[in-house]
């Protein structure tokens, strides 16, 4: 597996997770409160797992083959800025859901359309990277580049989704194959 199918991987992984939050956001628009709690497990998985690993391992991966093509010169510093809009967003969402726990009022409207625009915009950033981004660098990239950036850029460790689940994502691991079970 090279670090494209990886990263391919990664984005499967996160879109099950982000279609559990739009099912919560649906919810919360039909006046169904939730789990906040299983949800700052989602939204921290999502935004940390994405911000310390899969989003560096991108760049890496970018920065490597910046140069080649000025086109998706282009799109890999489109995607580096929605890694940082993401960040933000992703960090906005636990403080909202943080504040939640702890009993803070917050209009529930405020609290879906927040993350509605996070569920929406990650949506829309992993399309764009399988779209306009994989298939270029699948097409551009030779054997020699993906035996390269193998030794660069090391798998992550997934917490959630790899072979040693980290204590504290086992419970939300459960927690989401229960909630995928029932509906």
């Amino acid at each position: 597996m090279n670090t494209l199918s990886e990263l391919h991987q990664d984005h499967i992984n996160l879109t099950r997770l982000l279609d559990i939050l739009e099912r919560k956001v649906a919810r919360l628009r039909e006046g169904v409160h939730p789990d906040f709690s299983l949800m700052a497990d989602v939204v921290s998985y999502v935004g940390g797992y994405a911000d310390k690993h899969h989003h560096p391992h991108e760049d890496q991966m970018y920065a490597y083959f910046r140069g080649r093509d000025p086109e998706l010169d282009q799109r890999f510093d489109a995607c580096e800025q929605e890694h940082k809009a993401l960040k933000k967003l992703s960090s906005q969402l636990s403080d909202s859901i943080d504040a939640v726990l702890g009993d803070a009022v917050m209009p529930m409207d405020r609290f879906t359309d927040q993350l509605e625009t996070f569920v929406q915009t990650e949506k829309r950033h992993l399309d764009f990277e399988e779209s306009k981004i994989f298939p270029k660098l699948d097409a551009l990239a030779s054997e020699e580049d993906w035996v390269e950036l193998a030794k660069r850029i090391p798998p992550p460790a997934d917490p959630l989704f790899g072979e040693h689940q980290a204590e504290q994502y086992r419970d939300l691991y459960r927690a989401l194959l229960e909630d995928m079970n029932t509906h």
